[in-house]
């Protein structure tokens, strides 16, 4: 007896752009998946309600915004690695020619990548990004001007500045 019909039927069709979602938030297929994970089994919990009432997509990405956040808010130090770890490639993620970006992201604080990947990859508006982030709108455009120039600067060739300084 299934408990919670309709939940199989999501799960089957929301997997494979949750789990893209899951990589431009973390960064890494490993971490996306859990993140999928995690967030998937707060929906199952909440499927009665939510079924009803909401868009199941929005609440599972909602979901996995916030349980990225509090990930970090809870361990806001970097752990630095000897060597780089292999990077596992799968349909899903980016190819290994598209990475440039991918890993210009991952370099970003968390919560700028957090602010581009929400406002550019799933187009939410400020207010939105902010309610879903628990920050003020402000933090959302200061975070988000911040991550562009970052990104600009580490993507951009760089060019020789000079100073009004003729000789």
């Amino acid at each position: 007896m299934d408990d919670a019909p309709g939940f199989d039927d999501f799960v089957a069709e929301q997997t494979d752009a949750l789990l893209r979602y899951g990589y431009v938030l973390t960064g890494n297929p490993h971490d996306a998946a859990d993140l999928v994970q995690e967030a998937l089994v707060r929906l199952r919990g909440a499927w009665p309600r939510v079924r009803r009432k909401d868009n199941p997509h929005s609440y599972a990405r909602t979901t996995m915004a916030r349980l990225h956040i509090s990930v970090w808010r809870r361990r806001r130090r970097e752990h630095l690695a000897g060597e780089v770890p292999e990077r596992a490639s799968h349909a899903l993620f980016p190819s290994d020619e598209d990475q440039g970006l991918w890993q210009e992201l991952t370099a970003l604080p968390r919560r700028q990548r957090a602010v581009l990947v929400l406002r550019y990859y799933e187009q939410l508006t400020d207010a939105e990004i902010a309610k879903v982030l628990g920050i003020s709108a402000g933090t959302v455009r200061s975070q988000a001007s911040r991550g562009l120039d970052k990104l600009r600067s580490s993507l951009l060739p760089s060019s020789p500045v000079t100073h009004g300084s003729a000789r």
